[in-house]
């Protein structure tokens, strides 16, 4: 009888595990920009209490260093140099939103199986609490078998490959035209040849540009310094490169970020906006932890980051553009306490918390009705963290508000950085939660899948730490379970490092891992 109920005691606690989603806190999972590749070269990053996440490395310094991100608070009047074009709003700012969850896990993961229910629904118009979502137990801890069940390619699927600008340093730094352009086609060839059909290439990383803008000054990750001409256009490269070989081109751009505690060293340019904000004190840039950021709550710098992104679709090619993971840097309420102050004053009745979501909801929504004026055909989408937990209460994202309506996004790619075996974040009960979350059936879900991990020890996983150690047919087996998604329409890897130039110590589990994906493909 005693065995019985210790039986018993032993089942309710591992039906009761917290799931991504419904308040266990996720171990810090790496960034999809940054830290995911380097993870795989140097030792791992720092880590941000306040995201749960790792933070990036700095290539200047072996990209090993980490790097936070963050944004800034107030507005204020701008300088003549930096009209801001009037930007439409499409959708109503309504903060309410329900839906039902029947899974855990904030991550994009593949479907689960292990069984998952507790739907919840929650109002989001002042309050700060996230919706509670289902929660799960950890997947089959069972050792998986070798061989991944055939899987048909939907027609149309996404494949992309994430170039952060750290892919791009080796090629890019300090190189001439010819030698950008010889490297990047070497890359988007071998990129093309294992049938991926787009690429992520990182534009906009620190408030700047690797392109010619009339917006943002030049990035100091080409020529070391902000503001200098390297005397080519890299995108203009990028985008016939891949053109040329059938590939699609999404600009990936870091919205808020302008520097952060690790790259605080490299100098603003004097001629640009975020400059002259920072030294006129106009609280339109907010100095926080020893990072730069551009303040969610300033109307001004809310225009002039849609600005650059209006600049990139009039004046080129790309079929999409792209925001990453980092919104607000922290939950610090000083962070932006005189922008939400002032908001109080002006007879604002929501919380600092359910205020940060709408700052970023305009953005959002502003964004992509400003794309879609320009031209209806480019597709705009976000890869938030998996984590919905982080995503609502520490990043200040309303996920699924995007999701339950139209007017925010063509697309949702979430990084689902877990693996099946989890303890918190099954993959399997991730992908599906997210693809429970998805209302507007014309957004389709992609999956962010991290091949970073390949070969290594997973030490947030808790059981599943040794996953990507054990198995060499992770990356196959994810894809195959996402395209299961009644949403589904493709997957993202991050990054192009991580695939086609891995540490030697992992590189014939990259290549076990490639050649059991290419099966599928």
């Amino acid at each position: 009888m005693k065995k019985f109920f210790a039986m018993l005691l032993t089942l309710s606690m591992l039906l009761t595990l917290p799931g991504c989603s419904n308040g266990g806190k996720t171990p810090p999972e790496q960034d999809m920009l940054y830290s995911s590749a380097p993870i795989q070269f140097n030792s791992d990053a720092d880590q941000d209490s306040s995201s749960q996440r790792e933070e990036e490395p700095d290539e200047e310094e072996s990209e090993s260093q980490s790097i936070s991100s963050s944004s800034t608070a107030s507005s204020s009047s701008q300088s003549s140099s930096s009209s801001q074009p009037a930007v439409s709003s499409s959708s109503s700012s309504s903060m309410a939103s329900s839906s039902s969850q029947t899974s855990s896990s904030s991550q994009p993961a593949v479907s689960s199986s292990s069984s998952s229910s507790m739907a919840s629904s929650s109002s989001q118009t002042s309050s700060s609490s996230k919706p509670a979502f289902s929660s799960s137990s950890k997947e089959s801890s069972s050792k998986p078998a070798d061989k991944v069940t055939s899987s048909k390619a939907p027609s149309g699927e996404m494949r992309a490959v994430w170039f952060s600008y750290l892919d791009l340093a080796s090629m890019i730094k300090e190189k001439s035209k010819s030698e950008f352009e010889a490297s990047i086609k070497q890359a988007f060839t071998k990129v093309m040849k294992d049938d991926y059909n787009t690429v992520f290439v990182q534009v906009r990383p620190f408030g700047d540009a690797l392109y010619e803008s009339g917006v943002f000054p030049w990035s100091y990750t080409i020529t070391g310094t902000e503001g200098e001409d390297p005397g080519y256009d890299p995108l203009e490269v990028m985008i016939k490169a891949a053109h040329d070989r059938g590939l699609k081109v999404e600009a990936w751009v870091n919205p808020y970020r302008i520097r952060t505690a690790s790259n605080s060293g490299y100098e603003l340019d004097e001629d640009s906006l975020a400059y002259y904000w920072l030294v006129e004190d106009t609280g339109d840039v907010i100095e926080y932890n020893g990072g730069i950021y551009y303040n969610p709550g300033s109307e001004l710098a809310r225009n002039h980051i849609i600005e650059g992104v209006a600049e990139l679709v009039e004046k080129y090619d790309i079929d999409g553009v792209h925001f990453d993971d980092y919104f607000y840097p922290t939950t610090d309420a000083a962070f932006d306490s005189d922008t939400y102050q002032e908001y109080k004053n002006g007879g604002g009745k929501l919380s600092l918390a359910a205020w940060r979501r709408e700052n970023v909801n305009e953005l959002v929504r502003e964004t992509y009705a400003e794309i879609k004026r320009i031209d209806s055909s480019v597709r705009f989408g976000i890869s938030p963290q998996g984590n919905t937990d982080i995503n609502y209460n520490e990043q200040y994202i309303d996920v699924e508000k995007w999701l339950s309506g139209s007017g925010y996004v063509d697309y949702i790619c979430p990084q689902v950085y877990y693996g099946f075996e989890n303890d918190t974040c099954p993959f399997s009960a991730t992908v599906k939660e997210w693809d429970n979350m998805i209302e507007n059936k014309n957004i389709e879900l992609y999956i962010g899948i991290s091949a970073s991990k390949i070969g290594l020890e997973d030490k947030w996983a808790g059981s599943g730490r040794n996953e990507w150690v054990e198995n060499s047919n992770m990356l196959a087996r994810m894809v195959a379970q996402a395209r299961k998604s009644s949403h589904y329409g493709g997957f993202a890897m991050y990054s192009y490092r991580s695939l086609y130039a891995p540490n030697a110590a992992v590189k014939d589990q990259v290549d076990e891992e490639k050649d059991a994906l290419a099966e599928l493909m």
